[in-house]
C-alpha cells in the first residue's frame, strides 16, 4: 500500500515531489507551536499567581508568611 506516488526508493530524490503530507507547511506549524508554547506559559504564570493569592488569603498576608518562614527582609 502506497500513500505517495513513489513505487521504489531507487530513484534520485531530487526528482521526487512530495514524499510526506503537508510539504511546505513546516513554517506555519512551527509558528503555531511557538504561539501555543507562549500561551501555555502565560496561562501557567496566571494560574500559579492565582493559586499563590488564594493561599495568601487563606493563611494570612505576605508579612505574616514572611515572618513565619523567617524572612526578615
Amino acid at each position: 500500500m502506497s500513500t505517495t506516488p513513489i513505487d521504489t526508493w531507487a530513484v534520485d530524490l531530487a526528482d521526487v515531489t512530495a514524499i510526506y503530507p503537508w510539504v511546505g507547511g513546516e513554517g506555519i506549524m512551527a509558528l503555531i507551536a511557538v504561539i501555543l508554547w507562549i500561551l501555555w506559559h502565560v496561562w501557567q504564570i496566571r494560574h500559579e499567581q492565582e493559586t499563590y493569592d488564594q493561599q495568601i488569603h487563606e493563611h494570612g498576608d505576605a508579612e505574616t508568611i514572611n515572618k513565619s518562614i523567617g524572612d526578615n527582609d
